[in-house]
C-alpha cells in the first residue's frame, strides 16, 4: 500500500464554491475519503508512517535496522539531554590508517588496525584536535 497512494486524488474543484453541484463535488469527495483510508491504514505499515506507543515514542518493532545518511552528509544524533545512550555493545568498524578521516574533528574515535607505518595495533584511538591518540596510553599514532 502506498501512502498517500496517489495526492492527485484529492481535488477541491467541485467542492470549493457554494455554487458547485453536489453531484459532481461526490466523485473528488469519495477520491479523497479514498486516500484518507490509505493514511489511516498505512499506520505501521511498510511505505506508510510510523506509529507512537503510549510514551510518544515509535515502537522498536518499527525503527529500521540500519539508518545511512544521504550523500556525503554525516549522521547526526542530537538529544535535546547532549548525551547518547548505547543500552548494550558499540561496535567500531575496524580502519586501517589510510582510511581514516583527511580532516578529523576532535572527538572522533575510531579501531586502528594499522597504524600509518603498516604495523599491526588492534587498538581504540581519538583525535584530540590536533593528532590522533591511542585511549590506553595517550601516545600519538604513528602517521608513516
Amino acid at each position: 500500500m502506498a501512502w498517500p497512494a496517489n495526492a492527485n486524488n484529492i481535488s477541491t474543484a467541485n467542492v470549493d464554491s457554494g455554487t458547485d453541484n453536489p453531484a459532481s463535488a461526490r466523485a473528488d469527495i469519495k477520491a479523497a475519503f479514498d486516500e484518507l483510508i490509505n493514511v489511516i491504514n498505512g499506520r505501521a505499515e511498510a511505505s506508510g508512517v510510523a506509529s507512537l506507543d503510549s510514551n510518544t515514542k515509535i515502537p522498536s518493532a518499527q525503527l529500521p535496522d540500519e539508518i545511512n545518511s544521504s550523500g556525503s552528509t554525516n549522521l547526526t544524533i542530537d538529544p535535546s539531554t547532549g548525551v547518547v545512550v548505547i543500552e548494550d555493545v558499540a561496535q567500531l568498524n575496524p580502519v586501517a590508517y589510510a582510511a581514516l578521516p583527511g580532516s578529523p574533528a576532535k572527538g572522533q574515535i575510531a579501531f586502528l588496525i594499522t597504524d600509518g607505518a603498516g604495523s599491526t595495533k588492534n587498538k581504540p584511538i581519538y583525535h584530540n584536535g590536533t593528532a590522533w591518540k591511542y585511549f590506553n596510553d595517550d601516545s600519538s599514532v604513528a602517521t608513516s
